[in-house]
């Protein structure tokens, strides 16, 4: 299996030699590197080949394969985001990185598949981080080319593939709904207050707690077949509130999740056949690292950053995503 990790200066070396590179690591690491070819984003906890670890030396390097035509990068913000899609190769796929809580995340978050040209070419990434208990850390993404990082923004490249290549996103989801009350929202969001179950209104919050709910499990939507998270981040009782990783969206219809047992053999299950050394990109949710305590545990050969959010096209919790490139 092929490393993932190096050192700061392996990676500077890399950038050096013009490789295209997508990088994950800790903001004092990234921003000592030097300018070039590559986007990143902040985080420190990586599915590694040793499995699920955490570092702050190392940074986690995804290389663009040298068939690749073309890479460009852009940067975003919530005025522009709508034109991912639109700014796409025809023939290809996107990388996206967007840091956690700004308002680029917010929007991309809420209205992705209301972009022109949404999922018309494949769009995967992540929601980078920072450690989880140091309040004070801000989540930021680099720009490479310009040697610049940003606490708002997305950090995109655009990959052109030769037409005998193509790309294919999919996500490894180990939740489905579970048989409880079936819940919807008033309005999109990533709060709630009040919520309808079963279709009468009720604060949701105390719905939570009265039914003593297992707030681990994600909302579970079924849209079509695909099953849908959002995670739960908090609950604020004072206020009555419920807060959410991703948001909930109104007409959507909701389940909590069905309990899982052991997260590995419930993953490995999933893990489609051969997908070998056509897997380029991956990336696994927070959530699922510390509910399943995933810290030094495999999940298959996938490998890549644990995040703060998922991106498969649109905003996704507590799942993996992933992409391949297999010939056409």
């Amino acid at each position: 299996m092929r490393p993932v990790l190096f050192e700061k200066d392996s990676v500077a070396a890399m950038i050096a030699a013009g490789k295209t590179l997508l990088l994950a690591g800790d903001e004092k690491n990234l921003r000592d590197l030097p300018p070039g070819n590559w986007i990143a984003g902040t985080i420190p906890y990586f599915m590694s080949d040793e499995g699920g670890m955490f570092s702050q030396e190392q940074i986690f390097v995804t290389e663009l394969p040298g068939y690749a035509l073309n890479a460009e990068i852009k940067i975003y913000d919530e005025n522009n985001i709508q034109r991912v899609y639109q700014d796409a190769y025809r023939h290809g796929f996107s990388v996206i990185i967007i840091p956690a809580t700004c308002p680029t995340h917010f929007t991309f978050a809420l209205n992705a598949p209301d972009f022109p040209g949404f999922a018309t070419s494949p769009l995967i990434g992540w929601i980078a981080g920072a450690v989880i208990d140091k309040r004070d850390a801000k989540a930021r993404v680099f720009d490479g080319t310009q040697g610049r990082s940003l606490e708002n923004g997305a950090t995109v490249m655009h990959v052109e593939l030769p037409i005998d290549k193509l790309a294919e996103i999919d996500i490894i989801n180990i939740f489905e709904q579970g048989e409880g009350d079936t819940i919807t929202f008033p309005k999109d969001g990533f709060s709630a207050t009040e919520a309808f179950i079963n279709g009468q209104p009720i604060n949701f919050s105390e719905y939570l707690r009265e039914n003593k709910i297992d707030t681990r499990l994600p909302l579970v939507a079924d849209l079509h077949g695909a099953m849908i998270n959002t995670s739960f981040k908090s609950l604020n009782f004072a206020k009555r509130q419920v807060n959410f990783y991703a948001p909930v969206f109104a007409g959507y219809r909701y389940k909590i999740a069905k309990p899982v047992g052991d997260y590995g053999n419930h993953f490995l299950a999933e893990v489609p056949e051969g997908i070998g050394d056509s897997l380029f990109f991956s990336c696994n949710c927070i959530l699922n690292y510390l509910y399943a305590d995933l810290e030094g545990r495999k999940t298959a050969n996938f490998t890549g950053p644990v995040t703060f959010g998922e991106i498969a096209y649109q905003l996704l919790n507590q799942t993996m995503a992933y992409l391949t490139i297999e010939d056409a």
